[in-house]
């Protein structure tokens, strides 16, 4: 795969049955984790660690940052946060494919200085099964 331009890394969020970019967003980052369920035993051959294939649990966290835009998408984040719900999100992730599935917000921090412009960042974690669409 070539090389990609970072801001084509896309997080999407649902506002009224349309998936949406979240404005000001300059990074964004997403992680793909599966917890390991080791059944070693005395037995196992030369002493190497055994895995249970398909065991454990599967998840993904999202991650962004950006200049606080004040948008349609800005004010849909925040209220997920305060409602605590799950809607779809779509990661559009360049010549790989899209990631879609529920993501809870679990962070949301704001920042500023006295003489620059008004930040904020964000972090969502999987709440469900998520599909893949490749590009």
């Amino acid at each position: 795969m070539a090389a990609q331009n970072g801001k084509d890394l896309l997080i999407k969020v649902d506002v009224s049955g349309t998936f949406e970019t979240l404005a000001g967003l300059r990074a964004t980052r997403i992680s793909f984790n599966a917890e390991q369920v080791d059944v070693t035993t005395l037995e196992s051959t030369g002493g190497w660690r055994e895995l249970l294939a398909g065991a454990g649990v599967k998840s993904a966290t999202l991650s962004g940052s950006g200049v606080f835009k004040d948008g349609a998408t800005d004010e849909r984040a925040r209220q997920i946060f305060f409602d605590g719900v799950t809607p779809a999100f779509q990661v559009i992730i360049p010549d790989f494919g899209t990631v879609e599935g529920p993501f809870q917000v679990t962070s949301i921090e704001y920042a500023g200085a006295h003489d620059g412009e008004a930040t904020y960042e964000l972090a969502l974690a999987s709440a469900g099964a998520l599909s893949f669409t490749a590009a």
